[in-house]
Protein backbone atom coordinates (compact mmCIF):
# COMPACT_ATOMS: atom_id res chain seq x y z
CA UNK A 1 0.00 0.00 0.00
CA UNK A 2 0.85 3.81 -1.12
CA UNK A 3 0.83 6.66 1.58
CA UNK A 4 1.56 10.12 0.04
CA UNK A 5 3.45 12.46 2.17
CA UNK A 6 3.30 15.93 2.20
CA UNK A 7 3.71 19.07 4.53
CA UNK A 8 4.46 23.03 4.67
CA UNK A 9 2.35 23.58 1.50
CA UNK A 10 1.49 26.91 2.98
CA UNK A 11 -1.44 27.15 0.86
CA UNK A 12 0.06 26.20 -2.07
CA UNK A 13 -0.75 23.48 -4.43
CA UNK A 14 2.08 21.93 -6.65
CA UNK A 15 0.49 20.26 -9.98
CA UNK A 16 2.78 17.15 -9.82
CA UNK A 17 1.09 16.37 -6.72
CA UNK A 18 -1.52 14.67 -8.63
CA UNK A 19 0.35 12.46 -10.35
CA UNK A 20 2.94 11.79 -8.05
CA UNK A 21 0.31 10.54 -5.80
CA UNK A 22 -2.13 9.08 -8.15
CA UNK A 23 -3.27 5.69 -6.99
CA UNK A 24 -2.28 6.19 -2.79
CA UNK A 25 -4.54 4.65 -0.65
CA UNK A 26 -3.73 7.86 1.42
CA UNK A 27 -2.07 11.39 1.81
CA UNK A 28 -0.81 12.52 5.07
CA UNK A 29 0.05 16.07 5.45
CA UNK A 30 2.09 17.22 8.37
CA UNK A 31 0.67 20.88 8.82
CA UNK A 32 1.21 24.46 7.60
CA UNK A 33 -1.20 23.36 5.38
CA UNK A 34 -2.63 26.99 4.67
CA UNK A 35 -5.85 26.67 3.13
CA UNK A 36 -9.35 24.61 2.30
CA UNK A 37 -8.03 24.56 -1.10
CA UNK A 38 -4.93 22.79 -0.87
CA UNK A 39 -6.99 19.89 1.26
CA UNK A 40 -9.73 20.18 -1.34
CA UNK A 41 -7.18 19.55 -4.19
CA UNK A 42 -5.30 16.51 -2.02
CA UNK A 43 -8.75 14.92 -1.21
CA UNK A 44 -9.37 14.66 -5.47
CA UNK A 45 -6.49 11.93 -5.29
CA UNK A 46 -7.12 9.93 -2.29
CA UNK A 47 -8.32 10.61 1.24
CA UNK A 48 -6.15 12.95 3.23
CA UNK A 49 -5.05 12.68 7.15
CA UNK A 50 -3.81 16.11 7.88
CA UNK A 51 -2.94 18.26 11.12
CA UNK A 52 -2.79 21.23 11.94
CA UNK A 53 0.52 23.55 11.98
CA UNK A 54 2.01 26.43 13.48
CA UNK A 55 0.54 28.74 11.12
CA UNK A 56 -2.39 27.37 9.85
CA UNK A 57 -5.64 29.10 10.82
CA UNK A 58 -8.52 27.49 13.33
CA UNK A 59 -11.07 27.52 10.57
CA UNK A 60 -9.18 24.53 9.19
CA UNK A 61 -10.60 22.26 11.96
CA UNK A 62 -7.54 20.47 12.17
CA UNK A 63 -6.01 18.41 14.96
CA UNK A 64 -2.37 18.86 16.29
CA UNK A 65 -1.87 15.36 16.34
CA UNK A 66 -3.70 12.41 14.42
CA UNK A 67 -3.09 8.30 14.59
CA UNK A 68 -4.04 6.94 11.74
CA UNK A 69 -3.36 2.62 10.88
CA UNK A 70 -2.46 0.94 7.51
CA UNK A 71 -1.58 -2.74 7.33
CA UNK A 72 -1.31 -2.96 11.28
CA UNK A 73 1.24 -0.15 11.08
CA UNK A 74 0.28 2.59 13.36
CA UNK A 75 1.37 5.90 11.77
CA UNK A 76 1.19 9.47 14.20
CA UNK A 77 1.56 12.63 12.23
CA UNK A 78 1.90 15.83 13.76
CA UNK A 79 3.52 19.13 12.95
CA UNK A 80 6.61 19.44 15.35
CA UNK A 81 8.98 16.99 17.21
CA UNK A 82 8.92 17.84 21.27
CA UNK A 83 13.29 17.82 20.28
CA UNK A 84 14.65 19.49 17.78
CA UNK A 85 15.47 18.33 14.68
CA UNK A 86 18.96 18.57 14.52
CA UNK A 87 18.96 16.31 18.07
CA UNK A 88 16.72 13.67 16.47
CA UNK A 89 19.32 13.21 13.37
CA UNK A 90 22.23 13.25 15.92
CA UNK A 91 20.38 10.25 18.26
CA UNK A 92 20.15 8.20 14.63
CA UNK A 93 23.68 7.05 15.20
CA UNK A 94 22.87 5.20 18.87
CA UNK A 95 20.09 3.35 17.27
CA UNK A 96 18.87 1.82 20.53
CA UNK A 97 17.05 4.46 22.40
CA UNK A 98 18.21 2.46 25.83
CA UNK A 99 21.92 4.01 25.67
CA UNK A 100 20.19 7.55 25.63
CA UNK A 101 20.44 9.60 29.13
CA UNK A 102 16.91 9.55 30.70
CA UNK A 103 15.74 12.55 30.57
CA UNK A 104 16.66 13.04 26.50
CA UNK A 105 14.82 9.85 26.33
CA UNK A 106 11.67 11.15 27.64
CA UNK A 107 11.90 14.38 25.95
CA UNK A 108 12.19 12.14 22.45
CA UNK A 109 9.18 9.68 23.28
CA UNK A 110 7.23 12.42 24.46
CA UNK A 111 3.66 11.77 23.34
CA UNK A 112 4.34 8.71 21.26
CA UNK A 113 2.22 5.48 21.53
CA UNK A 114 4.18 2.40 22.52
CA UNK A 115 2.68 1.40 18.65
CA UNK A 116 3.72 3.89 17.34
CA UNK A 117 6.31 2.63 14.48
CA UNK A 118 6.00 6.03 11.96
CA UNK A 119 6.24 9.24 13.07
CA UNK A 120 5.40 11.62 10.02
CA UNK A 121 6.36 15.53 10.71
CA UNK A 122 7.38 18.69 9.19
CA UNK A 123 7.85 22.32 10.53
CA UNK A 124 11.30 22.76 9.67
CA UNK A 125 10.66 22.37 5.94
CA UNK A 126 14.04 20.03 6.52
CA UNK A 127 13.58 16.86 4.53
CA UNK A 128 14.50 14.08 7.04
CA UNK A 129 14.29 10.00 6.98
CA UNK A 130 15.57 8.61 10.15
CA UNK A 131 15.09 4.88 11.35
CA UNK A 132 15.69 4.93 15.04
CA UNK A 133 15.04 2.16 17.60
CA UNK A 134 11.93 0.65 16.13
CA UNK A 135 10.16 3.82 14.50
CA UNK A 136 11.05 5.74 11.27
CA UNK A 137 10.75 9.34 11.61
CA UNK A 138 9.75 11.07 8.03
CA UNK A 139 10.11 14.83 7.29
CA UNK A 140 9.13 15.25 3.92
CA UNK A 141 10.04 19.21 4.03
CA UNK A 142 8.32 21.32 2.30
CA UNK A 143 5.79 20.85 -0.98
CA UNK A 144 5.50 24.85 -1.09
CA UNK A 145 6.51 27.63 -2.41
CA UNK A 146 10.69 27.62 -2.20
CA UNK A 147 11.83 29.30 0.92
CA UNK A 148 15.66 29.87 1.89
CA UNK A 149 18.36 27.26 0.14
CA UNK A 150 16.35 24.22 1.03
CA UNK A 151 14.62 21.56 -1.94
CA UNK A 152 10.97 21.47 -2.28
CA UNK A 153 9.69 17.74 -1.85
CA UNK A 154 7.22 15.42 -0.46
CA UNK A 155 7.07 11.84 -0.02
CA UNK A 156 5.90 7.98 -0.35
CA UNK A 157 5.20 5.89 2.02
CA UNK A 158 5.09 2.14 0.57
CA UNK A 159 3.11 0.16 4.02
CA UNK A 160 4.04 -4.25 3.49
CA UNK A 161 2.88 -6.64 6.13
CA UNK A 162 6.63 -7.17 6.95
CA UNK A 163 7.32 -3.62 7.34
CA UNK A 164 7.76 -0.18 5.67
CA UNK A 165 9.81 2.04 3.24
CA UNK A 166 9.68 5.68 3.27
CA UNK A 167 11.42 7.69 0.47
CA UNK A 168 11.94 11.42 -0.99
CA UNK A 169 10.31 13.24 -4.25
CA UNK A 170 12.10 16.15 -5.46
CA UNK A 171 9.61 18.81 -7.19
CA UNK A 172 12.51 21.29 -7.78
CA UNK A 173 15.71 20.61 -9.38
CA UNK A 174 16.48 17.04 -10.17
CA UNK A 175 19.86 17.48 -8.92
CA UNK A 176 18.44 18.26 -5.15
CA UNK A 177 19.87 15.77 -2.71
CA UNK A 178 17.58 13.98 -0.84
CA UNK A 179 17.58 11.55 1.91
CA UNK A 180 17.93 7.47 0.26
CA UNK A 181 14.76 5.36 0.95
CA UNK A 182 15.04 3.75 4.52
CA UNK A 183 13.22 0.14 5.17
CA UNK A 184 12.29 -1.00 8.76
CA UNK A 185 11.15 -4.52 9.26
CA UNK A 186 8.07 -5.56 11.68
CA UNK A 187 10.64 -7.89 13.01
CA UNK A 188 14.78 -8.92 12.54
CA UNK A 189 14.55 -11.51 10.24
CA UNK A 190 12.47 -9.65 7.69
CA UNK A 191 13.65 -8.80 4.18
CA UNK A 192 12.98 -5.67 2.32
CA UNK A 193 10.89 -6.26 -0.74
CA UNK A 194 11.98 -5.63 -4.16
Amino acid sequence: MNVGVVSDTHGYFDPRLKELFSGVAAILHAGDVGSDEVLDELSRIAPVHAVMGNVDPDSLGLPLSRTVNFENTQVEIRHALAIPQSELEEWSDIQLLGKMQPARRDAFLWGLEPATRVVVFGHSHQPCLLAIGNRLFFNPGSAGHKRFSLPRCCGMLEVFPRGVRGSMISLGRHNERLPAKIWLPLSESTEEPS
